[in-house]
C-alpha cells in the first residue's frame, strides 16, 4: 500500500513549482530556524492572513515532509474555482475580475492539480463550518506516526474586526490534539509557533514575507486536572506566543 509520504514524494516537483508561482515577486526572510523539529511529532500553529501564500511559504522553508490541515472546498474543482474567483476580486477589486479573466489558463491547471493532487499527498480536509472531529481524529494518527502537520490559525485574510488583524483568535484544534497525544497516549508532541508577515499582500505584487519561528511549546507545561482548564491556558499560551512573534517582526 502506498504512503502518503511517497505520494507527496511523487509529486513534489509540482509542488515546488506551485509554490514558486504563488511566491513570484516576493522576497524570503526567516528568523529562528534553529527552532525548526526535524523529527518526530510536530504541530506547527501560526497566524494565518495570506491565504495560499501561508501554505507556500511553510512549505519551502521546512526541511521534512509536512502535511496541511486546509478547507475542504480546495478539494473540490468547482468549489475551489470560486474561491480564487471571490479571492482576486477580495484583494484587487474590479481589476481582480479582468485579471482572473486574463489568467483563466493557467488558474484552471493550477485547480485541477490542486483538487486532484492534495487528496493524495495526505492533505486533512477541515470543514470551517461544522464540527471539525474526523479532522481531529486524522490529524492524531498522522502525529502518532511522528509526522508534522500544519494548522494555521484564521481565515486566510486580515481580520479587520479582531483586536489583532493579523493573529486571530486560536482555535482549540491543537491545544485539543495535544492533550489527547500526552494523556491517552503519553507522547509530547512539540507545538512550532511561528508568525508571518507580508504574504498578505496580493499574489503577483513584489514585497518581503519574513518569518519568526519560536521555540517549541508542550501541554506538559500547562497542563491541570481539568481537560478543558489544560485545553484553554495552552491555547491561549499559543495564540500569546504568536502574537508576540509577530510583533517582533514589525519593531525589527
Amino acid at each position: 500500500m502506498t504512503t502518503v509520504e511517497a505520494e507527496l514524494e511523487k509529486i513534489r516537483p509540482q509542488i515546488e513549482k506551485l509554490c514558486d508561482f504563488f511566491l513570484i515577486g516576493k522576497k524570503v526572510e526567516v528568523l529562528g530556524q534553529r527552532n525548526i523539529v526535524h523529527e518526530g511529532p510536530n504541530i506547527i500553529v501560526g497566524n494565518h492572513c495570506g491565504t495560499v501564500k501561508d501554505g507556500a511559504i511553510i512549505w519551502k522553508i521546512m526541511p521534512r515532509p509536512i502535511f496541511f490541515t486546509a478547507n475542504r472546498m480546495i478539494f473540490n474543482k468547482d468549489e475551489l474555482t470560486v474561491l480564487v474567483k471571490e479571492y482576486f476580486q477580495s484583494h484587487l477589486k474590479s481589476f481582480g475580475y479582468f485579471l482572473n479573466l486574463a489568467l483563466s489558463p493557467i488558474t484552471s491547471r493550477l485547480i485541477n492539480f490542486i483538487s486532484s493532487a492534495l487528496p493524495k499527498a495526505g492533505t486533512i480536509p477541515v470543514d470551517l463550518t461544522r464540527r471539525k472531529k474526523l479532522a481531529i481524529e486524522k490529524c492524531q494518527e498522522y502525529l502518532k506516526k511522528g509526522r508534522a502537520i500544519i494548522a494555521l490559525q484564521g481565515n486566510g485574510k486580515i481580520g479587520e474586526n479582531d483586536p489583532n488583524p493579523y493573529v486571530s483568535p486560536f482555535r482549540r484544534g491543537p491545544s485539543i490534539l495535544s492533550y489527547n497525544l500526552y494523556t491517552e497516549e503519553n507522547i509530547p508532541v512539540a507545538v512550532t509557533p511561528l508568525a508571518l508577515f507580508g504574504t498578505q499582500s496580493p499574489v503577483f505584487i513584489p514585497g518581503k514575507i519574513r518569518v519568526n519561528i519560536g521555540e517549541p511549546m508542550y501541554i506538559a507545561d500547562y497542563m491541570s486536572d481539568d481537560f478543558a482548564a489544560s485545553v484553554e491556558k495552552f491555547r491561549a499560551a499559543m495564540e500569546r506566543r504568536v502574537k508576540d512573534l509577530f510583533m517582533e517582526l514589525i519593531k525589527a
